[in-house]
């Protein structure tokens, strides 16, 4: 695999955080390499549910980004991915603090990924688990088309030449 370009992985960062999704649940992409990826949220009373711990589907929503981001500097620059599926267990509620999740790819196949991610509160007690499924799509959720929809120009090279 070629060498990955720095200023593409940071500008994707920029890109992404700044997404309505992520926006809404106020978290962040904050690093990324081969193979993993680590998201963090601060809590605050949008992530919770009626009876004031996280809501599961934050976890859910958590485990998602960090899972799909661990595999995505492993994928060819010009192909998209989307989640087929998310497996997660909730392992312990919160109701305030900051979240840290982070992603680890299992597998990266040439059609099918697949990668695991587990948020951690501040005293690294595992909260939640979980293991995701992604589809690769050429042409279909690409990097190019997420430009598109923010309103945002080219990126750096995915890969070092």
């Amino acid at each position: 695999m070629a060498n990955l370009n720095p200023d593409h992985l940071k500008a994707v960062m920029e890109l992404i955080n700044q997404s309505p999704f992520f926006s809404l649940l106020a978290m962040s992409v904050v690093d990324l390499g081969v193979g993993y990826s680590r998201v963090e949220v601060d809590l605050s009373s949008r992530h919770l549910n009626p009876f004031g711990g996280v809501h599961g589907g934050v976890y859910t929503s958590l485990i998602d980004t960090a899972a799909y981001w661990a595999v995505y500097c492993e994928i060819a620059e010009d192909a998209g991915f989307i989640s087929l599926d998310v497996a997660v267990t909730m392992l312990s509620a919160v109701k305030e603090g900051h979240l840290l999740v982070e992603g680890k790819r299992i597998k990266t196949g040439r059609t099918v990924c697949i990668a695991e991610a587990a948020v951690f509160d501040e005293r690294e007690r595992c909260l939640a688990h979980g293991i995701s499924k992604q589809l690769v799509t050429p042409g279909l959720q690409t990097i190019d088309q997420a430009l598109k929809s923010l309103g945002h120009k080219q990126l750096p090279p995915k890969f070092a030449v």
